[in-house]
């Protein structure tokens, strides 16, 4: 009775600046410049604590780690990230660990190292194939508009979503909207990882 008391509550509060506000709190979240990544290479130690202190605010949980020791050790064995330099890490490190946090929310780490073999040569670390500080900034560049995009989409939807539960008379209007709108957002990232997928498949993987 006591939980059905507190969703009740939450639906109360929900409504379109609700909806807003968590958008917000989600485009909102500062990415990693090439501008604050330390000229001077870094230590695993140093290097943790710059990812967990730069991209804290995206964790979900408070006890949450962006990064560890294990999981630059595990990408390093994995070939995923070119092996440290007299234990230290480049700016090209940086940036290859901020691409791996953004990819494996969706991809395998055995996709991403798909992805990343036509872009560094593992034998030769500081041997790039391409411009990797270009690559990064262009990905920035985009993202920037997408999460615009991304904002408005949200309030199409909810629109959408509103006039249908409206048309077809529905009670607890509320909890259905919200429920449809989580099956439609992860519907959304299902096709988007399955054409991610596609095209790795299709145009990454060498026969």
């Amino acid at each position: 009775m006591e939980n059905e008391m507190e969703v009740s509550e939450e639906l109360m509060n929900y409504n379109k600046e609700s909806l807003n506000k968590l958008v917000e709190e989600i485009i909102g979240s500062k990415d990693i410049s090439i501008v604050e990544i330390p000229c001077v290479d870094l230590y695993m130690d140093q290097v943790t604590t710059f990812f967990n202190e730069k991209l804290g605010s995206l964790k979900r949980n408070e006890e949450d780690k962006i990064l560890t020791k294990t999981m630059i050790n595990n990408y390093t064995k994995g070939k995923v990230l070119m092996p440290a330099k007299n234990k230290k890490y480049t700016k090209e490190h940086i940036i290859l660990l901020t691409l791996i946090y953004n990819m494996k929310q969706t991809i395998s780490i055995s996709d991403i190292n798909t992805i990343f073999d036509p872009i560094i040569d593992l034998k030769a670390p500081k041997s790039l194939k391409i411009l990797l500080e270009d690559l990064y900034n262009d990905f920035l560049d985009i993202k920037e508009v997408q999460n615009k995009e991304f904002a408005r989409d949200i309030n199409k939807d909810s629109e959408f979503i509103k006039a249908k539960i409206n048309e077809m008379g529905k009670e607890d209007g509320e909890l259905i909207e919200l429920i449809l709108m989580v099956l439609l957002l992860i519907n959304k990232a299902n096709l988007q990882k399955r054409m991610a997928e596609k095209l790795i498949d299709s145009f990454f993987k060498k026969e």
